[in-house]
């Protein structure tokens, strides 16, 4: 019975879904806007945004959340730790915006951006 489940599921498996995440957090903390469907989108913002509120603060113990969440990518870690947080410090929260775009994929899938204000 399943009773009161939460979350999209994208029609994937548990660490296919998690990867879909990963991959796209690290393009989003990257390039800092990228474009993707509406349900992703929806589902990526409080992903990336409680990445981002850990890495106002700089500790070993953040440091290893995220790198728990993002598979151990310096990358987007560095990124993270020293641009995205010191730039969001004061702000207690939306750091994302989700823009809907007009257009239609050919199987109906809404488009929609989503960046960092």
């Amino acid at each position: 019975m399943k009773n009161q489940t939460t979350g999209r599921t994208f029609g994937r498996v548990k660490k296919v879904r998690v990867g879909l995440m990963r991959s796209l957090a690290r393009a989003l903390v990257l390039e800092e806007k990228i474009e993707t469907t509406e349900a992703k989108a929806k589902s990526l913002r409080p992903y990336v945004e409680k990445l981002v509120t850990r890495a106002k603060t700089d500790t070993v113990a953040n440091r290893r959340l995220i790198a728990a969440r993002l598979g151990n990518d310096k990358e987007v870690m560095n990124k993270l730790f020293a641009e995205l947080g010191p730039r969001y410090k004061d702000v207690a929260g939306g750091y994302l915006r989700i823009v809907k775009s007009p257009r239609v994929l050919e199987d109906g899938r809404k488009v929609a951006y989503i960046s960092f204000v």
